[in-house]
């Protein structure tokens, strides 16, 4: 009987914890993901519409985002490190001193994507093109490289002590500084991803130019959802 009941209790815990549902936002509907180099795939890079993910109190909000990604920011001790990404005309990872006559401080030169706290560490993600890098950042703002991709690096967040990147065209996690490819050339090349957020494994959604994707690495698969028209 006891091993009964804790067979129950294990499977409750698992659907509960890894089979949640997330609610789409009543304003988006699904849609047929469009083949990568169709006509439909280039009207959606065209649209001037673009959506951005993020999670509050375990809700999936998605808002209207800027057509060009703003630079990334982290507040540090004695200011914030700052990140641009200006695509093929270059960018830099800097330090801005508190205190407005104090010059910012260049640490690396390059496209900057995201900075981000992981494990009491700084690490931050570089990438334009076809490729891309993911760093860790020491004190004394000298870096060391903890994987290359043959994909420039768009998005990236923490869930579980693992760290997910969404490219280019291919979606990564990165666990014990080991990246792994969950997808690869997916229709969302081109439409620029901003954003990512995870609720769990089979709940991972990803904002971009003209609407949001859903994947689910559990069972290997992606849904795609655009805004409803009125």
């Amino acid at each position: 009987m006891e091993k009964r009941l804790l067979l129950l209790f294990t499977l409750y815990f698992c659907s509960y914890s890894t089979g949640q549902e997330i609610k789409i936002p009543d304003n988006f509907s699904e849609y047929s993901i469009p083949k990568v180099g169709s006509e439909e795939s280039f009207v959606l890079n065209q649209s001037k519409d673009c959506y951005a993910v993020k999670k509050e109190n375990n809700r999936l909000i998605v808002e209207k985002a800027s057509y060009y990604k703003e630079d990334s920011e982290l507040e540090i001790e004695g200011g914030k490190l700052i990140g641009e990404n200006k695509g093929e005309w270059g960018g830099a990872l800097y330090f801005q001193p508190k205190g407005e006559i104090k010059k910012s401080i260049e640490i690396k030169f390059g496209n900057v994507v995201d900075i981000f706290r992981f494990q009491n560490k700084i690490y931050f993600t570089e990438g334009s093109g076809i490729w891309g890098s993911l760093y860790e950042l020491k004190k004394d703002f000298t870096y060391r490289k903890i994987e290359s991709f043959g994909d420039a690096l768009e998005a990236s967040t923490v869930f579980n002590d693992i760290i997910y990147i969404v490219s280019f065209h291919g979606f990564y996690k990165v666990v014990n500084e080991e990246a792994i490819l969950i997808f690869r050339e997916q229709f969302w090349r081109n439409l620029y991803p901003n954003s990512v957020v995870v609720f769990d494994e089979e709940n991972i959604f990803i904002g971009m130019r003209s609407g949001i994707a859903k994947l689910n690495i559990v069972k290997k698969t992606i849904n795609f959802y655009r805004e409803k028209e009125l």
